[in-house]
């Protein structure tokens, strides 16, 4: 009998919490350095999180072992590096930024780049376009109730490699729309979203399980490359922005874009089908949750790493006790598909999986070091509070990945 088993078991766990049901671990973000270097970064929550919540790993042997360099006073962060300079961006009210010029070793203290709205992320896609790096980080209005992923702008955000991007002379903000400001949900007939009812102000569904309205959140950015490819810009100066889809039903991400203007502004825009009609939502494995995409210049596909859904359809007054939030938000399988043009999604592969619901593997992040595929993920085993309040994050590595397209 025919079955698909994990390909990437837990290597190693770059961090475990000694108190699982009051220091949680989140945040995972990884990239790997020309040296082979793997650079790790993960926060902390819950009642007994420090002020430097934020804390940086290196591991010189693959991911075998890891030893903690530093701390930072931000969370939802990610490494990156831009020209000779190593960085990790994240936020704490408003955006922080450290900089390494030795390879992750000593770090600076923080830098601020913005100062009013709140800001919201998790570790996503970093691409490289000329002398730029682009990113995602989302500002919202720090008036907004509860959940804020209908007020939500994802701020698309370009810096210059050859500077230092610790200051905020060096980035050009994207002028971008929230969920609420963008759509009209009253009129999304015919696609079943929202898929619950539920109270606008309270975000409470009628069987009393918490559901914000819906919404987008955790921004990945890509350039279309094939010059086939119906959204291929040959002037490189539009990015497509994908996002978490919160609406109560799995299987679907959010889409829409930023065109870099001949100022060298960068303003959002909607992304249109031939007909002319708008593009909201596009199929994606797992869009339903935080998800990753990699693109990879050898191989030229895009790599998505994505929560796999099983039991999405289950009532929600029967759902087990082990399950968490709504059917739609299982978090225990880890999946790995591969596309030619960031559409069409081929499944490569089951990274890992826990062996009950509360046993998270979820959150992950990824970076190509070579010919292998190395990933840090938000984990759980059965210390874990709940399958979002987790309690490791572990590294998972796929050797020759390449060699799982077909």
């Amino acid at each position: 009998m025919w079955k698909v088993e994990p390909i990437a078991p837990i290597k190693s766990v770059m961090y475990r919490s000694e108190t699982p049901k009051e220091l949680f671990c989140y945040s995972p973000g990884i990239c790997a350095l020309s040296s082979g270097r793997l650079v790790g970064t993960m926060d902390r929550g819950g009642p007994k999180a420090p002020a430097d919540m934020g804390q940086v790993f290196l591991s010189d042997d693959r991911g075998e072992s890891w030893r903690k360099v530093a701390t930072f006073p931000f969370l939802h962060a990610r490494p990156f590096v831009a020209g000779s300079s190593l960085y990790v961006l994240g936020h704490n009210g408003e955006l922080r930024i450290i900089r390494s010029d030795d390879d992750g070793e000593t770090w600076s203290d923080y830098a601020s780049l913005t100062h009013g709205d709140a800001w919201h992320q998790a570790p996503a896609s970093v691409i490289y376009s000329g002398d730029y790096v682009y990113l995602v980080m989302e500002s919202f209005d720090p008036q907004t109730t509860g959940w804020p992923v209908r007020a939500l702008r994802p701020v698309l955000m370009r810096g210059n490699i050859h500077t230092d991007l610790t200051k905020q002379e060096n980035w050009t903000f994207a002028k971008v729309n929230s969920f609420e400001e963008l759509v009209d949900y009253e009129k999304t007939d015919y696609f079943g979203i929202p898929f619950y009812s539920l109270d606008r102000d309270t975000g409470v569904e009628p069987g009393g399980r918490y559901c914000a309205p819906i919404g987008w959140l955790e921004t990945n950015v890509v350039q279309i490359h094939d010059p086939n490819h119906i959204w291929y810009d040959p002037t490189g100066h539009t990015f497509y922005l994908f996002m978490r889809a919160h609406t109560g039903r799995t299987g679907y991400c959010c889409v829409a874009k930023v065109v870099e203007k001949e100022d060298g502004t960068m303003e959002m825009e909607t992304v249109k089908a031939p007909t002319g009609k708008t593009l909201l939502y596009l199929p994606m494995p797992g869009g339903q949750m935080k998800f990753h995409i990699l693109y990879d210049e050898v191989s030229r596909l895009y790599w998505l790493l994505s929560s796999q859904a099983t039991d999405s359809m289950i009532d929600p007054e029967k759902m087990p006790s082990d399950r968490y939030n709504l059917p739609d938000n299982e978090r225990h399988r880890l999946q790995l598909h591969f596309s030619k043009n960031c559409v069409d999604w081929c499944f490569a592969g089951l990274i890992d999986m826990g062996a009950t619901a509360l046993e998270s593997r979820h959150y992950a992040s990824m970076t190509i070091s070579g010919d292998d595929l190395y990933i840090l993920s938000r984990t759980g085993d059965k210390d874990a509070a709940t399958p979002h309040n987790t309690n490791m994050i572990s590294l998972h590595e796929v050797k020759n990945f390449r060699e799982l397209v077909y």
